[in-house]
């Protein structure tokens, strides 16, 4: 009887080397291969051949899975690295030997709630766009936006990618010159929220992920970062789905 098979990207996350999208990435830069060949995207493994990422090999044995909830402050990059030599979200948490990855980007003078975790499989549940999870944001803009503006916001914003879903702005306060808000969308094209308030009219002065689907910035109170257990994790998309 032969043993089953399953697609390598989707293996490979398993075992926590990345995400479903990101390892197809590697798979078709040519950094993984199979066997002594070089895997193509597509391809379906048992588990017994001999894997290799950048010339690494993999062991398919089961690999201790992290979570960590991290509060990006501005300045810091949402990489693993960066050529500029800028501090990236691995310098917020402990020297651990799992290699981690962040899930849901913020750029470099964006604030606030990043996942950091090896769990493949969570990271393509939270970020493809089948799934539909909330990121929720508290947004600081010049200006007070008016009942056009946000009507626009929440019914779709014409970018370059195309129109935006519908958002939810609530949560306004004025306070001179600027005016404070809270809006949520279900995409994660780059940069989008400050690209929508631009298309409207009032640039994004600070932009602070406050929520992304089950996770919540002020459960990490005054810390940097909060490491999840599994069955933590496991509880708080149980209490979404139960809200």
């Amino acid at each position: 009887m032969e043993k089953p098979t399953v697609k390598l990207h989707a293996f490979l996350a398993r075992l926590g080397f990345g995400s479903r999208r990101g390892i197809e990435a590697m798979i078709g830069e040519g950094r993984v291969t199979v066997d002594g060949s070089s895997a193509t995207i597509g391809q379906r493994v048992s588990g017994d051949e001999a894997i290799s990422i950048d010339r690494k090999k993999v062991t398919t044995t089961s690999v201790r899975l992290r979570y960590f909830l991290v509060n990006k402050p501005a300045g810091v990059v949402s990489t693993t690295n960066d050529e500029l030599g800028r501090p990236t979200v691995l310098s917020l948490i402990p020297d651990i030997p799992e290699r981690l990855y962040p899930v849901g980007r913020l750029d470099a003078e964006s604030e606030g709630l990043i996942l950091l975790t090896n769990d493949g499989d969570l990271a393509n549940k939270l970020t493809h766009p089948r799934f539909g999870y909330v990121k929720r944001y508290r947004v600081t803009v010049e200006g007070l936006p008016s009942e056009k503006a946000i009507d626009h916001l929440e019914r779709g914003v014409r970018l370059k990618e195309g129109y935006t879903n519908p958002a939810t702005v609530e949560n306004l306060v004025e306070k001179g010159e600027l005016t404070t808000f809270e809006i949520c969308i279900s995409q994660g094209w780059n940069q989008q929220v400050r690209r929508m308030c631009e298309r409207v009219g009032y640039p994004v002065v600070r932009l602070v992920r406050i929520a992304f689907g089950p996770f919540i910035l002020d459960s990490l109170r005054d810390n940097r970062y909060l490491e999840l257990s599994s069955e933590e994790v496991e509880e708080k998309f149980a209490q979404m789905m139960r809200a």
